[in-house]
């Protein structure tokens, strides 16, 4: 039995909407999804719908970028069991897609000053929800600059990118303040996009810890056997939740399967049944 506690709809980047989120979950077998798209939560009401439709059980949430020490790669946070009215984070996200839409239009402008014709009608054209950078790498593909979603991140988009520009975050503690007054259940994202060694790793996840971190995502579609362990490890140690997911987005990473990673990748239904002792444990819904 598993379960897939950190995928993405049409709300953000993904390619199937909420509902057809939920649906596939339950053809795939899976006992519970997570809906945990980027900086909104503007899906989560039409997956839950689904859950109750399909019979699958559906976990809101959402995940939020945060800015990373220096020397670090990506800082993300799942958050799972927001609330249905969480104002105080849809103020942040407010703040973060203004952001957003400012970083979108510059990206199109560095694009087209770098010779290609490209225009914020049709990347707004292609996103049912949000705006972001899989919507630009659709345009690319479509336009014959490039021959895939990857060769678009590679060589314009993605963090080195000819094109790139970075994004509006929140700070760790801010995010993490947000997180706990509306008593959500946190977990760091794929620890090994910090791009960080084991101790400095532990470091910053004792930081965030101090902030409310409540877990780690420990099995993720890119960690392999050796990172699976050693994060598991390191989470059973500093007594964090074990939480895991496949980053599942549809057609823009078509080699992620919903609930199987790359095909090896396997949650255990039993780790949200030990997050939902310690929500019952600190009063909080489940």
């Amino acid at each position: 039995m598993s379960i897939d506690l950190h995928t993405h709809s049409t709300a953000s980047d993904g390619t199937l909407s909420p509902t057809e989120l939920v649906k596939l979950a339950k053809d795939s077998g899976l006992d519970a999804i997570a809906i945990t798209d980027h900086d909104t939560f503007q899906g989560v009401p039409e997956a839950l719908e689904a859950g109750k439709e399909f019979g699958i059980e559906v976990i809101p949430g959402c995940e939020l970028s945060l800015e990373s020490p220096e020397g670090a790669g990506w800082m993300h946070v799942v958050a799972l069991w927001i609330p249905e009215e969480p104002e105080e984070l849809k103020a942040a996200f407010d703040w973060v897609i203004e952001g957003r839409a400012n970083r979108n239009h510059e990206i199109v402008d560095k694009l087209r000053s770098l010779g290609i014709n490209i225009t914020y009608e049709n990347i707004a054209a292609r996103a049912k929800g949000t705006i972001g950078r899989p919507h630009f790498a659709q345009e690319l593909v479509s336009l014959g600059v490039v021959s895939s979603i990857n060769e678009a991140f590679k060589v314009w988009i993605g963090d080195n990118g000819r094109a790139y520009i970075p994004k509006r975050k929140l700070m760790p503690k801010q995010a993490m303040d947000i997180l706990n007054n509306i008593g959500a259940t946190s977990i760091l994202a794929h620890p090994f996009a910090l791009g960080l060694n084991l101790p400095k790793t532990e470091e910053l996840v004792r930081g965030l810890m101090d902030d409310g971190l409540d877990g780690m995502e420990v099995y993720y579609s890119e960690h392999d056997e050796a990172a699976t362990k050693a994060f598991k490890e390191m989470a059973e140690k500093l007594g964090l939740l074990i939480s895991g997911g496949s980053d599942f987005h549809g057609t823009v990473k078509p080699k992620i399967s919903l609930g199987k990673g790359k095909g090896g990748l396997h949650v255990p239904t039993e780790l949200l049944e030990k997050m939902k002792e310690d929500r019952r444990a600190k009063g909080l819904p489940v």
